[in-house]
């Protein structure tokens, strides 16, 4: 009985209940892509692994360390493996094709990334051509790349023009997993820089990627690594990968505090404009709760009846708002490229959107409840 009537109180005025219905819709949907952008921020410090290290110079990143560094890591206890990368910084055809370019030791790191999946002949492939690349899928896809492709990049670290032969297109593991990165041949840039002329930096790498035998040994393993370099012309910092890739998000951590920010101010306005319908709406109707009470029926029986109508409204809007959140996330990749390589709605954001729009219906009721409850019935009659 009470939903039946809720249903025909929210089409009375058919207009307004559309009005505030797509409100809702717009402030649910506009939390969701908000607090995806959000996520995809953290996206690298949550995929990252608990199991491995990042060497790098205890000065800044933009300081490299030296290739032989990597023998005397290897032999600190509880050190499993070792690869090794360095930060390219080039263009591809205009500087808004941005992605992440490092020059890897190709064997070493593939196994030490067991989540980026690549066909064993392209690996193979990879592996044996020098001038070959391995790119991820979201690179592949915004440029309609093929394996066998040529890539040009412009140097901006290091000068000059860079080819590349596609070599093959990796995919990831996870969603989580980053597909919007380049990989090549430390030696080759190697090589290049000194055929080049390119003085600086010789024989030199950005970070030291570490993978530990035991997860139980990881403070161990950082600890004595940085003892090895102490006092050294160049000291280390071993951190775990996550607090590596959460490093980078403190930079722009304002940013991100304010786009969260918005994302709730969104939420608290359209609360106040439905609350401020349905304060309306239960100021039309005060003859009809009157007449209601003086029938006998409770004030429990109104109270159901503002907050289901109420909810209603908010749910129908919300659920409209979380369905155009996934065309409108995809249409935001699209426009985007590589620059949120990881932009995935998560469960935790869809659950919060229902539960935003179910306050925001429960607040919303919460005066026009009370005020149906409080209302002078003789009066409320007399003034109809």
């Amino acid at each position: 009985m009470l939903l039946k009537l809720a249903f025909k109180n929210i089409f009375r005025y058919p207009i307004r209940s559309f009005l505030t219905m797509l409100g809702v819709s717009v402030a649910i949907l506009s939390f969701g892509i908000l607090s995806t952008v959000v996520d995809s921020w953290y996206a690298g410090a949550e995929g990252a692994s608990s199991a491995r290290l990042i060497v790098r110079s205890s000065v800044s990143l933009m300081f490299p360390l030296p290739l032989p560094y990597r023998d005397r890591i290897k032999r600190v206890d509880g050190v499993q493996s070792i690869s090794w990368a360095r930060w390219f910084g080039g263009i591809y055809k205009e500087p808004k094709h941005f992605f992440p370019q490092f020059a890897i030791d190709p064997a070493s790191y593939l196994d030490i990334y067991p989540e980026y999946l690549v066909s064993n002949e392209h690996k193979q492939f990879f592996l044996k051509e020098k001038r070959s690349v391995l790119i991820g899928r979201k690179i592949a896809d915004e440029h309609n790349l093929e394996p066998g492709d040529l890539m040009t990049l412009k140097g901006q670290i290091f000068p000059g023009n860079w080819d590349f032969i596609v070599a093959g297109i990796y995919d990831g593991k996870s969603k989580g997993t980053d597909t919007a990165q380049f990989f090549f041949h430390w030696d080759y840039l190697n090589e290049e820089i000194k055929k080049r002329g390119i003085s600086r930096d010789k024989e030199s790498v950005g970070v030291f990627i570490v993978e530990v035998d035991d997860i139980d040994k990881v403070g161990f393993v950082a600890q004595s690594i940085d003892e090895i370099f102490a006092n050294s012309p160049k000291e280390t910092r071993t951190e775990t990968e996550k607090a590596f890739q959460l490093g980078f998000v403190a930079m722009t951590e304002a940013i991100v505090v304010a786009i969260r920010l918005v994302s709730y101010v969104v939420i608290i306005i359209i609360m106040l404009v439905m609350a401020n319908t349905m304060i309306m709406t239960a100021r039309e109707r005060l003859w009809e709760y009157a007449t209601l009470r003086s029938f006998g029926f409770g004030k429990f029986y109104l109270n159901g009846l503002i907050t289901i109508e109420s909810c209603l409204l908010a749910l129908f809007g919300g659920a409209v708002g979380i369905a155009l959140t996934f065309p409108a996330a995809e249409l935001f990749r699209s426009s985007t490229g590589t620059l949120f390589p990881v932009f995935e709605i998560s469960d935790s954001t869809i659950v919060t959107q229902f539960a935003f729009a179910l306050l925001t219906g429960v607040f919303a009721a919460i005066f026009p409840a009370w005020k149906a409850n409080t209302v002078n019935i003789v009066g409320a009659l007399r003034a109809s």
